[in-house]
Order: C-alpha cells, then structure tokens, then sequence
C-alpha cells in the first residue's frame, strides 16, 4: 500500500518524499478494525506513500500468553520502521495484564505525548467554539511507572517517580513546539502545593527552562483549579506542558469540552520512534455496527504523515476531513441536533469524496513543505552534589491500632541504637508524638528514625536498626533513606520538624 512519506524520527531526516515509508500498523480491538480501514483507504485515496507492515496487539496476543500484548516480532517491526499507527487496544481486567499502550511508549522511549483539541463549532456541538489547546503530557515517568507493592492487610502502594532530565526534555519539548507553531504561553500544571519534592521539581524545571523562551509567555497553575479553568474558559490556554497522570486527564476533559473525545488524535514522539493514535478506547459495545468514528485515528494518522515529512498529503486529508464536518456529514457521536448521521464507512467515503477541497467556514489547514520534526531535547544529566544520610524511614506491618503503644515497642527495640525514633504517621498523618485520637489509622505506619545529628548516619546503622526491629517481631516492609543534597532535606518534612 503506498500512503504516507518518509520514515524519519523526530530529528532526523528521512528519505525523498517520494519514496514509501516502511510504517507499523496495528488494527487493534473493538471498533479498532473499522476506523483503522477507513483511516488507511482515506490515506491511500489521498496519494499518501506507505509501505504498510502489520502487526497484532492486544486481546488476541494476551490470550496467546504475552502479558503486555505484543509478541517478539512486532517489536522487530516497531524498531525497523521507528513509525506506528495504532488502532485502540483493550487491555484485560484484573491483576497479570501490563497496557500495551503504556509498554510500547515506555520501551521505545516515547517521552511527549502531545494532544491537540480544537473545537468545530458550530458544524460539531460545543460550548467553547473558540477552544484551540494543545496538552503536552510527560509520557514515561509519574504514577504511570507501574510500580506498586501491596505492603499490608489493609494498605498498597504506588510510587510517584519524577526525573529532572524527564521534565526538562517534555518542558523543553513544549516550549519548541510553541515556538514552531507559533503559539504565545505555555502553562504548567502540577499540584507542588502538595507534593512539594516531586511536583515541585517539575515546577522548577519549567520555571528555569522558560527563562530561555522569552518570546513566550509562562504560566503556572495548580492542577485542580487549573483544570476547573480549562473546563470553564479554555480559550485562556494554548500549550498546556504537565506530568503523565495529569496529562491523561486534561487531555480527554479538554478533547470532550472541545466537542467529542471521538475527534482526538495523539502522537507519541520520542528519539528513537514515534506513534500515531486516537485518545479513544476500544470501545467493545460498538464493535463490528459501522458506527464508529474514525476522526481520532485519523487525525493522528494526518499527524504522522507530518512528522514523516508528507505535508501536502496531510493537508489533503485534514483539510478533506473539515470540508466533510461543513457539509454536516458527521458520525452519531458528534451529530447536531436535526442531523442525520452517516456509518463508519460511509464518513470515510464522504471524506475521500472531498480530497483537494478546502473548508469555507473553518480555517483551513496549511503544513509547510519539507518541514522537519522537532528536534528531541537531550536527557542531560544534572549536577552531582553532595548526598549525606539523616536518618531513615521505616514502613511496618502493625495490627495495633494505638501509636503511643507501638512507639513504646520502638522505643524498646531501639534502645542504645544510634538512630532512634521521632516520629510515626498513618497514611502521612502525624500520630506520634502528640497525635490526636480521633486520626483514623491503618494497620501501615511510617516511622521516621534519626541520628543525633546531620549528616553522620551510615548505612551500618540501618542494617543495625532493622536487626533490633526484627528481633522485636516488628514487620517492617520498607524503607526510604533520608537524604540531603549539598545541606538540603530530600525528604518531606513531618509536623514539628
């Protein structure tokens, strides 16, 4: 099949426009089949030039054993092409089960996720009609690590990571994807009110990185009213730059206020490979109706073609696509009221049906010829500084729920070490010393241990404590060094401290 252009990644060049691509193409589950069909015979209609390999993922290869959903070779193919379009995938239920989504992203380093959601208005129903945002979300790091212990009878575990090279490469990012598209602000969202250490990092980070943009504005929000502001006025908002969670979150709120989640279109761009995909899930009830709207996979699809360098192919077919909707030619989801919506098929038919027109309403698209992806920002290393050990804290497994009890057993335990206990909390919470009775506790608890003193804690000293601990019969199921860092904490400081 000849669709599409060059396979090059961000920041490198790839072959002559006229040569196929070598391009990785999953079908996917669900309604998958249906749009990824109507998306390639648009792509083909439009005289993109693809050379198409096909693999398969998800349900059919987790029942074949493979608990992330792809099999050995698909992964060749990803790595040979380095380009993937990807129809939606459904992940089973239950415990065993790794996304492939997020594994396919995380293996091949696809750190920046950028979603684009504009609304149509008035030819596809929103109350936003000005809304233009892009959501750049930090794809690799954050609670999506995966990373998760249950530790007691009553409490699990997911670990929040944070890297400064990861938010200073998608800051970075966000900032040159502003200035390549000409856009004005980039706001940041992170809840660093709270989560001081690894929130605040990527606050930081964006705060030293935008001092070398200042053609562009910087703005910062706190998630939560953040996002109760892109929800009211998106208008406010032009490239939104967040961590992974957040991201996933403001990426389908702003795709919904927009007009439909069904219109979103995601690239996943990283150094070595890049794919294309809807926002959208698999959606198993529509599956095999011809209803499905192909618009998110295909506006991801105009986004490879881009990146791949076929720019006069993908203003073809997204200038098509805005012909179709002006002509109130549109899929169930995003019908207007009186309108009489067309199946799958027959949407990608009417899109083929207007290659080579222009939208008379909405803006029309332009993409400039021979433009290159942006450059992949490197994962520089910080500084190295000066780490030193405070203390530790000790995680246990403690049934009783009375903290004056379970400190007097520390206390015992302890006796004549040199780390000694200052503090215990419950789900974060101080209940030693002077704790409240009316803080509810788990059987989890955190028990903060230090030196005398900064810095003159050794490691010899917790392997000291943790044998007193055991020959005490205190479950301990973690720990976490308390460091500094040329004389600052590393660490969440409890109350009182």
């Amino acid at each position: 099949m000849t669709v599409s252009q060059q396979p090059h990644v961000a920041g490198t060049a790839g072959p002559p426009a006229a040569v196929p691509v070598p391009v990785t193409v999953a079908r996917g589950d669900g309604i998958g089949p249906e749009i990824m069909d109507c998306t390639l015979r648009i792509l083909d209609a439009a005289g993109a030039r693809l050379n198409v390999e096909e693999i398969q993922i998800g349900e059919a290869v987790y029942a074949r054993g493979h608990t992330a959903g792809i099999e050995p070779d698909a992964w060749e193919s990803l790595r040979r092409t380095r380009v993937f379009l990807k129809a939606p995938v459904t992940t089973p239920q239950g415990g065993g089960f790794k996304s492939s989504n997020v594994t396919i992203r995380k293996s091949l380093g696809m750190f920046a996720n950028v979603r684009p959601c504009v609304a149509y208005a008035p030819f596809v129903p929103t109350r936003h009609p000005g809304m233009d945002v892009v959501i750049v979300r930090e794809n690799e790091e954050d609670l999506y690590a995966g990373i998760e212990h249950r530790q007691t009878d009553e409490v699990t575990q997911c670990l929040k990571l944070i890297s400064r090279p990861g938010c200073e490469r998608i800051v970075r990012y966000a900032f040159d994807y502003a200035r390549r598209h000409g856009r004005s602000k980039v706001t940041c969202f992170t809840k660093d009110n709270i989560m001081k250490l690894t929130d605040g990092l990527f606050h930081r980070v964006f705060d030293t990185v935008a001092a070398d943009y200042p053609d562009i504005t910087a703005e910062q929000c706190i998630v939560d009213i953040g996002t109760a502001r892109l929800a009211d006025t998106p208008e406010d908002f032009d490239v939104i730059v967040t961590p992974n969670l957040y991201g996933d979150v403001l990426s389908d709120v702003a795709a919904q206020i927009a007009g439909s989640v069904g219109l979103g279109g995601s690239a996943n761009i990283g150094e070595h490979a890049a794919m294309f995909e809807a926002i959208h899930g698999s959606a198993p009830p529509l599956a095999g109706r011809d209803v499905a709207n192909p618009s998110g996979l295909l506006l991801g699809a105009v986004m490879m073609l881009v990146h791949i360098g076929q720019s006069d192919v993908a203003e073809r077919v997204h200038n098509a696509w805005l012909t179709t909707l002006e002509a109130g030619i549109t899929t169930a989801d995003v019908a207007t009221s009186g309108g009489s919506p067309v199946g799958t098929r027959a949407f990608g038919d009417a899109v083929i049906d207007r290659l080579g027109q222009r939208p008379a309403t909405l803006p029309a698209v332009s993409y400039p010829a021979g433009q290159q992806p942006l450059t992949v920002p490197p994962a520089a290393a910080g500084p190295r500084q000066v780490k030193t050990m405070d203390g530790v804290d000790v995680f246990l497994h403690h049934r009783d729920r009375d903290p004056n009890a379970l400190a007097a057993a520390l206390s015992r335990a302890s006796e004549g070490a040199w780390l000694q206990p200052r503090m215990i909390t419950n789900r974060g919470v101080k209940v030693w010393p002077d704790g409240l009775p009316e803080t509810f506790c788990t059987d989890h608890w955190r028990v903060r241990f230090q030196a005398p003193g900064s810095g003159v804690t050794r490691r010899s000293h917790v392997l000291d404590l943790l044998h007193r601990l055991d020959r005490a019969g205190l479950d301990f199921v973690k720990t976490e060094g308390l460091y500094s860092f040329d004389g600052e904490p590393g660490y969440s400081l409890g109350q009182g401290q």
